[in-house]
């Protein structure tokens, strides 16, 4: 069948691009300019189309672990870029990889998948670079419904980016200039001639793998293709038909016709984050993404991308989501927003307290949320309100956190549904009162079982798979005042929750050059549901236990002190990684007194409270 380019289009069949980690895949050829480009699709035709567009030196299997996630709600094309892959390369090389050809390629292959409808365009790396082009390009205009790049910024943008910090250098505009020339190091000498090719043919294609592993940590598996020698080849030819001229003349149209957004990953070794200072400029409908991950994010973080590019293509395949999404996202600050939007935040205790507000103001903030608790309908709740609040995605989940069985099978369930954990929020906790003397062995067994032993199950479990992904993260451990306040009234619990600060701050330490933060919260006196079920120790009439739950209960209402700002201090822990975070006025008295006045600090404790 012919497109409306007028290009040639072979038929569709299933083939090779199933061996390549694109199971189900259904293979067709689209002619273009003398060339065949090798297209796989994923899902329903009918549906949206999203179209994924691969950068160097990859192909399209880069896209595989992304393409399987959305391929049940969406329309999923992935093509390899001439020269790349499956396609054919053109002939001769030279004057074969400009960004205007590289348009021809796109339109072609959206007219014979979508030829009726607009597509949702992502890009990664150099498939970004060139899908800025096609987004900012008036022929391209109707064709593109939005556009999600990452890693790969418009050379006409970075263009001018550079010719507005020469012509008004600052020393900071400078710093800026330097440190991203010497990111780009790797573009000097794909232009030099011959050499990258011999590279690439010869040891450095046959490491590249382990490379990728060892530096990115990027998974083994069908990626990259035994094709990576002659597509790094082939590719330095995008470096060279396209970077030295369009940064020397950069386009002054170089506006988006379509919603953008755009995913920094916070890590990445060749691209500053200042690269996208003046994108605003650029782009009229811009939404901003980070992500604490390095380069090749399409590999390492495909359960995030996958609900990002989701949440934006079904944003602007709806009208009216489209149109509430500004008056939502302005009760939610932008930072939070940036770095939270999408990404799978675990919180224990979720039913209620802490835990529950905890939830909520991830979820506002559009992280995917998982509410656990062993209430199972109050866990439920919170997943139901976090959808309704803003959250994409939100599940409940049961579990008792002192089971670590239970926990080994809950973070083996979590991992396998819904992704590794980005945010862990070890909440769950009881709450005991009474002397020493009079706790007995079973009430400490309890309390540390919950409290303590309940945080290092959370923290081993997800831990470690925050650690074999190699991509980071952050776990946030519910301590308390109590554990730098000594109580006559509280020594299981403060136990408890001593151990849990040292226990964070031990871990920090551990933790940080796996990318990991770690902080520890510290609340004071909070209006929660943990005063109700409060335990007194020695207190065996149940009548007495609730008279004294009710009076404990009415302090701490006219305390009156939210959770909500407890969830807020939580958050903000997390955006700036911070060690340990007293909330409370009292609480952070009380930790000022335990560095600058101890002595006081356990002259009070000795102080006998009202029974």
């Amino acid at each position: 069948m012919a497109g409306k380019t007028g290009e040639t289009v072979t038929g569709t069949k299933r083939g090779p691009a199933t061996a390549a980690g694109l199971d189900g895949a259904r293979e067709r050829r689209v002619r273009t300019g003398g060339i065949e480009l090798c297209v796989a699709e994923l899902g329903d035709p009918s549906r949206p189309t999203v179209l994924l567009v691969h950068g160097y030196p990859d192909s399209k299997e880069v896209w595989s672990e992304v393409a399987r996630r959305l391929a049940d709600r969406f329309h999923v094309v992935l093509y390899d870029v001439r020269g790349h892959g499956r396609s054919t390369a053109p002939v001769p090389l030279r004057g074969g990889f400009t960004l205007e050809k590289l348009t021809d390629d796109f339109l072609a292959v959206a007219d014979a998948v979508s030829p009726d409808r607009p597509v949702h365009l992502v890009g990664h790396d150099w498939g970004s670079v060139q899908s800025w082009e096609f987004v900012t390009v008036p022929r391209a205009e109707g064709r593109i419904a939005s556009f999600t790049s990452m890693s790969g910024p418009s050379l006409d943008h970075f263009g001018h980016w550079i010719k507005s910090r020469m012509t008004r250098p600052t020393p900071r505009r400078v710093g800026q200039l330097l440190g991203q020339g010497a990111k780009s190091w790797y573009v000097y000498l794909l232009h030099t001639p011959v050499l990258p090719e011999l590279a690439w043919r010869g040891p450095l294609g046959k490491r590249w793998p382990r490379l990728l592993e060892r530096l990115e940590r990027v998974p083994a598996g069908d990626y990259p293709t035994s094709s990576l020698p002659s597509d790094a080849a082939h590719g330095a030819w995008l470096y060279r038909d396209n970077v030295r001229s369009r940064l020397a003349r950069p386009r002054a149209d170089a506006f988006a016709h379509a919603p953008v957004q755009l995913i920094t990953p916070t890590g990445d070794a060749f691209l500053s984050e200042r690269l996208y200072d003046d994108l605003a400029h650029w782009v009229p409908d811009l939404t901003r993404r980070t992500l604490p991950a390095k380069h090749w994010v399409p590999r390492t973080r495909p359960d995030q991308l996958a609900a990002w590019i989701a949440e934006f293509v079904e944003a602007n395949e709806d009208p009216a989501a489209r149109a509430a999404k500004p008056a939502a996202a302005g009760t939610v600050r932008p930072a939070y927003a940036e770095r939270f939007g999408g990404r799978l935040v675990l919180v224990t205790g979720a039913a209620s307290g802490i835990g529950r507000a905890t939830t909520f103001a991830f979820a506002e903030a559009g992280a995917r949320v998982v509410a656990v608790d062993r209430d199972a309908e109050g866990a439920a709740r919170t997943a139901e309100m976090s959808r309704l609040i803003g959250a994409p995605e939100a599940w409940a989940e049961t579990v008792d956190v002192a089971d670590e069985q239970a926990m080994e099978k809950l973070a083996a369930r979590v991992a396998s549904e819904y992704g590794v954990v980005d945010v862990l929020v070890n909440n769950a906790g009881i709450g005991l009162t009474g002397a020493f003397l009079d706790t007995t062995s079973e009430e400490w067994k309890r309390v540390l079982d919950v409290n303590l032993w309940g945080v290092i199950h959370g923290c081993r479990v997800f831990g470690a798979q925050m650690a074999e992904r190699g991509q980071g993260g952050h776990i946030v451990n519910t301590a308390s005042a109590a554990a730098f306040q000594p109580s006559r009234a509280l020594p299981a619990y403060s136990t408890s929750k001593a151990a849990v600060l040292m226990l964070s701050e031990c871990l920090r330490a551990e933790l940080a050059e796996q990318g990991i933060g770690v902080s520890a919260i510290c609340p004071g006196i909070v209006n929660t549901g943990i005063t109700s079920t409060a335990r007194f120790a020695g207190v065996t009439d149940p009548a007495e236990e609730k008279r004294r739950q009710q009076k404990v209960s009415r302090l701490y209402g006219l305390r009156n002190y939210p959770p909500e700002k407890v969830a807020d201090a939580i958050l903000r822990a997390v955006l700036r990684d911070e060690a340990v975070v007293p909330v409370t006025p009292e609480a952070r008295g009380a930790h000022l007194l335990s560095r600058l006045s101890p002595r006081m600090l356990r002259a009070l404790a000795r102080v006998k409270p009202p029974a």
